[in-house]
């Protein structure tokens, strides 16, 4: 029965570990390959920087998007998603390595998922959301015709568009199922949206522009009223990930057992005792025994029938008559 059980495991977990490895595969390449394209994004947003024209600076909208590039928070989202891709990469090979079991490797698992639901998801939905809403509504409130002079399409796209699929891919592969740390995350979450906030104004106040025409056209109640509706956003974003994620992968899982554990817990056939044979003199005691007991219930069965036998004077009788009866006279 043992080894049946055990043979049992082992199958099960040889089938799980060709699907376990298979996504693990898709992960890896998923993470390396967007980890080397975030970097050449910003290799090429450098060339685009320091290759700016005399001609180029003229316009006062470049001029403007090259001295406050870093002011971006285009530039800010991204950012966060080549820090969680490298992460996720680094976290992939020490798996790789079966070093995932190291207190290092359980670090980088742990702010890999962080950065992730905190960082990278809210705001990417934010950016790709907010950016394609006014630009079809009116793209000089957000990206100006004049950037196209200096900014190709495609990679308006990787910055705008492409964030937006990294993130649904990876809703797809890894589980999330609820925070990894609520409180955390959610200062993370509020720290940026905070901070953000002070270096934009900050620019508007002392450098007297928006670095987005689309608060330029409006009054500052209509102001607040956005910029509560943007940090609004981002908490929701950040709430409606969970119930989504489950959604996809399930429910939260048992914590898995060992093998051992498994297998003890297997339902055993129980032995059934052999009989036994009896020797010569056990059968003669049974024998004498169950003579014995058959004697005892004839009497009692006896006494039950008789009349009034339950009644003292009636003992008293009996007892007397077999005394009379057995005596010598």
């Amino acid at each position: 029965m043992f080894s049946k059980s055990c043979s049992k495991v082992i199958c099960v977990e040889e089938e799980m570990c060709p699907k376990l490895s298979f996504n693990h595969s898709v992960k890896t390449v998923f993470h390396g390959v967007l980890s080397v394209a975030s970097i050449l994004f910003l290799v090429f947003g450098l060339y685009i920087y320091f290759h700016i024209t005399e001609e180029q600076m003229k316009h006062p909208m470049v001029k403007q998007a090259i001295d406050f590039a870093w002011a971006y928070f285009t530039n800010w989202n991204l950012s966060f998603q080549t820090v969680f891709l490298f992460l996720s990469l680094t976290y992939d090979i020490c798996e790789w390595l079966s070093l995932h079991e190291v207190p290092r490797a359980k670090k980088i698992a742990y702010w890999r998922d962080i950065v992730f639901t905190s960082l990278v998801l809210p705001y990417t939905l934010f950016v790709s959301l907010m950016f394609w809403s006014v630009y079809w509504i009116d793209r000089e409130l957000v990206f100006p015709k004049v950037y196209d002079s200096i900014v190709p399409w495609w990679f308006n796209h990787c910055v705008h568009t492409n964030i937006s699929i990294v993130v649904l891919i990876e809703t797809l592969l890894q589980a999330r199922r609820k925070p990894v740390n609520l409180k955390l995350e959610l200062i993370l979450t509020t720290f940026v949206n905070v901070g953000y906030a002070v270096v934009y104004y900050s620019i508007f106040f002392f450098a007297n522009r928006w670095l987005y025409n689309v608060f330029g056209i409006m009054t500052w109640w209509q102001v607040c009223m956005y910029q509560l509706l943007i940090w609004a956003s981002s908490y929701v974003f950040y709430y409606m990930q969970f119930p989504i994620n489950r959604l996809i992968h399930g429910s939260e899982p048992e914590p898995e057992k060992t093998v051992i554990e498994r297998v003890e817990k297997e339902p055993q056939l129980e032995k059934v005792p052999e009989p036994v044979e009896e020797t010569v003199f056990e059968k003669k005691g049974n024998g004498i025994a169950k003579n014995f007991e058959i004697a005892a219930m004839q009497n009692n069965l006896d006494t039950m029938d008789a009349p009034f036998s339950s009644d003292n004077w009636s003992l008293k009788y009996r007892s007397l008559r077999e005394k009379f009866e057995n005596s010598r006279l």
